[in-house]
């Protein structure tokens, strides 16, 4: 039951995440110069159609009754059009962007985990080694390296000198998709994959000090099995909950490595929209990246109980 209950209330402080980062927003883009009015009516539009449309569309009403009208329509599934172009939907926009952006942050937050996790365990394994400097080196220059230097370096050396893969996406895919998504993902695991292995390395250097590890060897425990099952696992736990927050880094980095690669995802979208000065589309692009955040960190809280026995029975 307290397990429930601890759920439910993660649950609800997503919910209150959200609406503080769609208040943000709102609050925001009416603050910004101009207005839809001003978008819809056309540059050399008077004063008189200005007001006109600013009354139609509701904006002339006080800020928190426009806010509680968006958030009405974002529970009935209405969130709003866009200013531009066919004034598509921005649910539809978002039904088209969103699971292009959630791929690539979950490969590329999947190859980031799985690769830190190796190199942090054999750096501990190999404190104060060649191995275990080489290591932290590697990782330091992952920190360090911005994804905007990053991407055009691998265009260069994968798709221009060597022409093994795409430079940019295309509408009609000439290659397998993976090959087009290969770029994109290392781009944005890089700087993940740096961070996961220092603080890997950093939790299974402590961890092998315990005193269940040494009575472990004392018993005879096989290397293998010291590492995966005792030192590993519980050296993991922090690991994860910072694959959590490290999620939120590669949904804004997708912003850049989405432009750079021209990739049909909500990063590009939210870019054009911004540049379009296309308010509803911001504000949803904006809350859809909030949502996938709070989804995953959500996951992360289920998975910490079933790893640690001792935080299950906490709940409990």
């Amino acid at each position: 039951m307290q397990l429930f209950k601890a759920l439910g209330f993660r649950f609800l402080f997503g919910i209150v995440s959200l609406l503080f980062i769609s208040f943000v927003t709102f609050v925001a883009s009416d603050l910004a110069p101009g207005d839809a009015a001003m978008y819809n009516a056309g540059e050399k539009a008077s004063v008189e159609r200005i007001e006109q449309i600013r009354e139609q569309m509701g904006l002339n009403r006080p800020l928190l009754v426009r806010y509680g009208s968006y958030i009405s329509g974002i529970a009935k599934g209405d969130w709003g059009e866009s200013y531009s172009g066919t004034h598509e939907p921005v649910l539809d926009k978002l039904k088209r962007t969103v699971p292009m952006t959630a791929k690539i942050a979950i490969l590329a937050i999947t190859l980031a985990s799985a690769i830190g996790i190796f190199l942090g365990t054999i750096s501990a394994l190999k404190e104060k080694k060649f191995t275990d400097r080489s290591i932290l080196t590697l990782s330091t220059l992952g920190v360090t390296l911005p994804n905007f230097v990053l991407a055009p370096i691998l265009v260069y050396i994968f798709a221009v000198k060597f022409d093994m893969l795409p430079t940019t996406w295309e509408s009609d895919l000439r290659a397998p998709e993976w090959m087009y998504l290969l770029l994109p993902v290392v781009v944005l695991s890089l700087r993940p994959t740096a961070l996961i292995t220092r603080l890997t390395r950093a939790s299974m250097i402590e961890t092998l000090k315990q005193e269940f590890i040494r009575t472990a060897i004392a018993k005879g425990v096989p290397r293998f099995r010291l590492v995966t099952k005792y030192a590993l696992r519980n050296a993991i736990l922090p690991v994860i909950t910072s694959i959590g927050t490290t999620f939120g880094f590669l949904l804004t980095g997708s912003f850049v490595a989405e432009r750079f690669f021209t990739i049909p995802g909500v990063g590009s979208e939210t870019i054009e929209a911004i540049l379009r000065n296309d308010v509803p589309v911001i504000q949803g692009c904006v809350l859809a990246t909030g949502i996938m955040f709070v989804v995953i960190n959500t996951i992360v809280d289920l998975l910490l109980p079933i790893l640690d026995p001792r935080i299950r029975e906490a709940q409990v």
